[in-house]
C-alpha cells in the first residue's frame, strides 16, 4: 500500500493509496543543520528499547539508490533484521535539509526488500517532485522510519505530541479520505493537536469549515516510530572504512 509522506486524498481502493503531503508538513523546511526531529545525523531514536531501526538501513538505502543512478547491479544483501514492518523512506537535500521525497506503505514489508523498493519509490516516484539525479547525491540524507505500537484512540486528542503518528480516516460526502503524519511533524510544526488534526484533514482533501463535531466523527490510529538520519558524507566515510550492513 503506497502512501507519500504523509496526507492522503482518495476514495477507497485496495491498492496504490497515495497521499499528497509530506514529513514535514505542507511543504515546509525544517531549519537547523544536522537534526531530525531531535536527532543529529547518524543518530537513531526508538520510543522502546531493543531498537530494530540502525545506520545500516540508511547505507543500505543510499546503496540501492546509488546503483540505480549509476545503472550498476543491485547491492548484496543487508545483514540487519529482515522482520516485517510499516515503513517510510525520507529524502532530504541541502543545508536547508528541504524535503525531496517520502514514500512509505503502512502494510508491514520484510526490511530487506521494503527498504529497497522505497529507497527508489521515495526517491524517483514522489509525484511532488522530480527524480532524484545523480549529481544531487552529495547533498542528500537519508531517513528511515519504521511504524510500530498501533492502536485505536479513543478519540482525536488521544495522542500524545512528540510520542505517536497518527492516521485519521474521515468521511468527506460519500468519500472515504485517510491522512497521516509521522511522529516528529507535530512537533517540528508547533502545532496543538486541534491544528494538527484540521491540518490532516486539509492535507487528505477536506475543505469545509471544520467544527469540533466534525473532528469528533473521524477515526484516529496512533502509533510510534523508530527512526534513523544519515547524511551522504556519513554514508561514504562509512564505506570507506568498512563495508556496512
Amino acid at each position: 500500500m503506497l502512501k507519500q509522506c504523509l496526507g492522503e486524498n482518495k476514495s477507497p481502493k485496495a491498492m496504490g493509496e497515495r497521499a499528497e503531503d509530506d514529513e514535514e508538513g505542507p511543504q515546509s523546511t525544517v531549519g537547523g543543520g544536522g537534526a531530525v526531529g531531535g536527532l543529529t545525523n547518524g543518530a537513531c531514536h526508538s520510543p522502546q528499547a531493543g531498537s530494530v531501526v540502525s545506520p545500516d538501513m540508511c547505507y543500505y538505502c543510499f546503496d540501492v539508490l546509488l546503483a540505480h543512478l549509476t545503472q550498476s547491479p543491485s547491492p548484496r544483501s543487508p545483514h540487519f533484521s529482515n522482520d516485517e514492518y510499516a515503513l517510510f523512506v525520507t529524502w532530504k537535500i541541502g543545508r536547508e535539509r528541504r524535503l525531496r521525497g517520502c514514500m512509505g506503505t503502512f502494510s508491514p514489508r520484510k526490511l530487506h526488500r521494503g527498504l529497497s523498493e522505497y529507497a527508489l519509490i521515495s526517491a524517483v516516484k514522489d509525484s511532488r517532485f522530480d527524480p532524484v539525479v545523480i549529481e544531487e547525491l552529495p547533498r542528500l540524507e537519508c531517513g528511515i522510519s519504521l511504524l510500530t505500537h498501533f492502536e485505536k484512540a479513543e478519540n482525536y486528542l488521544d495522542w500524545e505530541i512528540g510520542t505517536h503518528g497518527i492516521q485519521i480516516e474521515f468521511l468527506d460526502g460519500k468519500t472515504l479520505r485517510k491522512a497521516t503524519y509521522l511522529p516528529e511533524v507535530p512537533r517540528e510544526q508547533g502545532w496543538t493537536k486541534e491544528q494538527t488534526i484540521d491540518s490532516l484533514l486539509r492535507k487528505g482533501g477536506y475543505r469545509h469549515y471544520v467544527t469540533k463535531e466534525y473532528r469528533s466523527s473521524i477515526k484516529l490510529i496512533r502509533y510510534q516510530s523508530e527512526k534513523c538520519v544519515v547524511t551522504y558524507d556519513e554514508y561514504i566515510k562509512t564505506k570507506r572504512r568498512h563495508k556496512p550492513y
